[in-house]
């Protein structure tokens, strides 16, 4: 267990645990999310995902890696009972705990692989964050962390409500001390933590949502967190937006949803790191 005893930040999580956003964290498996990670995975590691979610990149992980020890960590308690659920359904060998990135509950040098997907874009301190992954991870294991890039996503037709979409994105995690535009720099903050440059490998990643199916599943999400997500509440609590106003954001969504060429990429950083 880590023995700093200086505070933890205190962070805000831009999106929170709305349907709509766990409807997206529910799409997430090992293949779409940890592409970059699976190469160097064997069965009998063990893993540690923090940040897990709802934890299906956990059980898919856990499932490559069996008879390997695997365990999620999320702050959120009631994510957590979700994860657990979904676990026992899969018959997956894996367990799933509450804890804080900064102040993980295990020993030095505890596992083979330490991943982190969508996580370091919301911490106040992902620095720190990576040096307490570092910690527990043993001499050689691998840290593994994936975060979208807000500024690098794109998309066709060009959409004015979009546009102030990402705007007020960005104003709300900027409000919250979090980095919208993570994937970036996640190479810098990985060297920043001291990890040896020698062993760390770059690279970036994407999702495209451009068929019919696509476009109306990540439309109707983005629709319903522009009104109901934590992402709407911290906007009219920063006073950065009114009710009318997401809800134009929504029909915007809406309306792109329905272009028959519709394209939207979001692009990722993915960052391994020997430790």
């Amino acid at each position: 267990m880590s023995t700093d005893a200086s505070p933890a930040p205190q962070d805000v999580y831009t999106h929170g645990h709305h349907e709509s956003v766990l409807r997206s964290h529910r799409w997430r498996t090992a293949e779409n999310s940890a592409a970059y990670l699976l190469p160097l995975l064997s069965p009998g590691q063990s893993l540690l995902d923090v940040g897990c979610g709802p934890g299906t990149v956990t059980i898919d992980l856990a499932q490559r890696l069996a008879p390997g020890e695997v365990v999620g960590v999320d702050t959120s308690s009631a994510v957590i009972e979700i994860a657990r659920a979904a676990a026992k359904d899969a018959q997956a060998n894996v367990t799933f705990d509450v804890a804080d990135a900064y102040r993980l509950p295990f020993p030095a040098d505890s596992f083979d692989v330490v991943h982190a997907h969508q996580v370091l874009q919301h911490l106040t301190d992902p620095v720190a964050a990576l040096r307490e992954m570092r910690r527990v991870t043993k001499p050689g294991g691998i840290v593994a962390v994936r975060d979208a890039d807000y500024s690098g996503m794109t998309w066709f037709p060009r959409s004015t409500g979009l546009d102030e979409w990402l705007a007020l994105y960005h104003e709300v995690t900027q409000a919250n001390g979090a980095e919208a535009d993570a994937g970036r720099r996640l190479l810098s903050w990985v060297r920043e933590a001291g990890f040896d440059p020698a062993g760390i490998a770059p690279s970036a990643g994407t999702w495209c949502y451009a068929t019919p199916e696509d476009r109306e599943w990540w439309a109707g999400l983005w629709a319903d967190r522009s009104v109901a997500s934590n992402f709407a509440a911290q906007a009219i609590e920063h006073g950065l937006a009114d009710e009318v106003g997401l809800e134009l954001l929504a029909d915007a969504w809406r309306e792109w949803g329905h272009q028959p060429d519709g394209w939207f990429t979001v692009l990722h950083g993915e960052v391994l790191a020997r430790a």
